[in-house]
């Protein structure tokens, strides 16, 4: 029987770094010499064992995306993008396909509202040995109005928010083809972090598995709605397709170009 919640470590989180809030805390990511249990490697991209596992009966590990500790996800060229999507899609699938896990959690923080601590860009993968987070997510979380589409990807923006006000979903077409994909989720961070109509410096980027499909969710990230930390009612904003008519006029006016 699967569990509700998790158990969080805190004499193992109080020794945690914090480098979005604290800037002179140096980053643990970039001492890449210092760095163990490293699981997998794929050029600057690298996969190890999380040095604070605040979780019980979990298994965490992180990704460091680059060896940039001021890139970021919204800026990567094409090829390291792709890279990054097909590194993690993969890690994140076989820690499925091991049976040892109820769940296994794929998403990544950035910015001070994310509930983050370290900033240089990474996700995490973490399975849950006795947690499904599959028993709280329903089809209709992903159902929104349509930004483009390609090649069995899809990008829309939620008309049932999960949280509630703005969120945006990614259907993963094919597994091959990651890359329309990889650049959906781009485009909604690019969006989020610059071209957003509120000052937004914060998101999270969350993977699914539900049925035989999967998707991304990116939420922009404020201070959470005390109507839905107190009573789990979510609120629909009334400029949606604004939003999407937006989004749609600075990415896709010339979709062959975008998908090139």
């Amino acid at each position: 029987m699967s569990c509700t919640h998790l158990h969080f470590l805190t004499s193992v989180g109080v020794k945690k770094p914090n480098s979005i809030r604290n800037k002179d805390v140096m980053c643990p990511f970039c001492a890449r010499d210092l760095l163990t249990d490293i699981i997998d490697t794929d050029g600057p991209i690298m996969l190890l064992k999380n040095k604070y596992p605040v979780l019980q009966k979990s298994y965490q590990t992180v990704l460091i995306e680059t060896d940039d500790c001021h890139s970021e996800l919204s800026i990567y060229q094409k090829d390291h993008l792709y890279r990054l999507f097909r590194f993690a899609i993969n890690h994140w699938i076989k820690m499925e396909e091991s049976g040892k896990y109820e769940s296994v959690l794929l998403f990544k923080n950035h910015g001070p509202l994310s509930g983050g601590s370290i900033a240089h860009p990474h996700m995490q993968i973490i399975g849950l040995e006795d947690v499904d987070y599959t028993l709280h997510i329903k089809a209709e979380d992903f159902i929104g109005l349509e930004i483009d589409s390609y090649k069995g990807a899809e990008f829309t923006l939620s008309t049932l928010p999960k949280i509630g006000f703005y969120e945006f979903n990614v259907k993963l077409g094919e597994r091959k083809e990651i890359e329309p994909f990889a650049r959906y989720v781009q485009t909604a961070v690019h969006y989020i972090l610059t071209n957003f109509p509120f000052h937004c410096n914060s998101y999270n980027l969350f993977f699914y598995k539900l049925g035989q499909e999967r998707y991304a969710k990116i939420v922009p990230r404020f201070i959470t709605s005390p109507l839905y930390v107190g009573f789990s009612i979510p609120q629909i904003p009334d400029n949606l397709e604004w939003m999407k008519e937006d989004l749609q006029k600075h990415y896709f006016t010339n979709t062959e170009h975008f998908h090139n």
